[in-house]
């Protein structure tokens, strides 16, 4: 049996995450305020920890920070940690924060289910919606 851990103060977005990793070989832990995420991980010592980065007063960006500097206290197992991003521009902070994976809002099952799979195998998991497209520049005509 595997266990996550799914931290949002939005209730919709705490079910919609829950319907896709919810399966019967999966405990699944909801908590609803980032302050709850490290004694949540001390007792439940889960497999992931999926956290959405806009949480009232400690968003995913702290949550994770204090992840890994409890880890390196040893005070806490690894544990990686999957952030659900608001906007592209967003990725910068899952990437300091030390998050293993990061998927843009909105959500959609396909994405939540690959990013929960490549994490709790052991890899990474870095979505790539919503990238900006690259602009070609025509060369400069020369008469």
């Amino acid at each position: 049996m595997r266990t996550i851990l799914v931290a949002s103060d939005a209730p919709s977005v705490r079910a919609e995450v829950i319907a896709v990793v919810g399966e019967p070989d999966t405990e699944v832990v909801e908590v609803s305020t980032g302050f709850e995420v490290a004694p949540a991980v001390a007792e439940h010592r889960p497999d992931l920890v999926i956290v959405d980065l806009q949480m009232g007063n400690m968003g995913g960006m702290a949550v994770c920070l204090d992840l890994r500097l409890e880890e390196s206290y040893g005070n806490l197992p690894p544990v990686p940690v999957l952030m659900l991003l608001d906007r592209r521009a967003d990725v910068f902070l899952a990437r300091r924060s030390g998050a293993e994976g990061w998927l843009v809002k909105p959500l959609d099952p396909i994405r939540i289910r690959r990013a929960a799979a490549a994490l709790l195998a052991g890899e990474t998991f870095h979505d790539e919606s919503f990238q900006p497209v690259p602009v070609l520049v025509p060369p400069a005509h020369v008469p």
